[in-house]
């Protein structure tokens, strides 16, 4: 009897571990990847290619973007893992995509969309406060 219930105890750890270590995988397929980049670079589907994807405990899933121009852009988003939309019924969302362009990584001369802001009086980037401010 003492035998039959290590087993069971045994077979209910392993059972809970691997239900626990899948549900730490990010759930967003590459549909829903690519429509959360489009927001992100402001290129249609088609017009870019996904790499290098990697995903991170807790749903973080990192990948690199590049375009046939050579733009190429790091981006990261979190995915709701399998854990988390059984524990809320399916009802976390996935977050939006954040993209950074990559320095140098654009060909035909066009420099990448963080070095093609204005500058600002003293060589820093002109954003969007720095215009409200009158100071570029």
């Amino acid at each position: 009897m003492e035998g039959f219930r290590m087993r069971a105890l045994s077979a209910m750890v392993i059972f809970s571990a691997a239900a626990f270590v899948s549900g730490c995988a990010a759930t967003i397929d590459q549909s829903g990847l690519e429509q959360r980049t489009v927001q992100a670079i402001g290129r249609p589907v088609g017009q870019f290619s996904i790499a290098e994807r990697s995903e991170e405990t807790g749903g973080r899933i990192n990948y690199t973007v590049h375009t046939p121009e050579g733009a190429s852009y790091r981006c990261y988003l979190y995915g709701a893992t399998g854990f988390q939309k059984a524990m809320t019924f399916g009802q976390t969302p996935h977050s939006d995509a954040i993209c950074t362009a990559m320095a140098g990584a654009q060909s035909r001369g066009t420099p990448a969309p963080a070095a093609a802001a204005s500058r600002a009086r003293g060589g820093e980037a002109c954003n969007a406060l720095l215009k409200a401010a009158g100071r570029c």
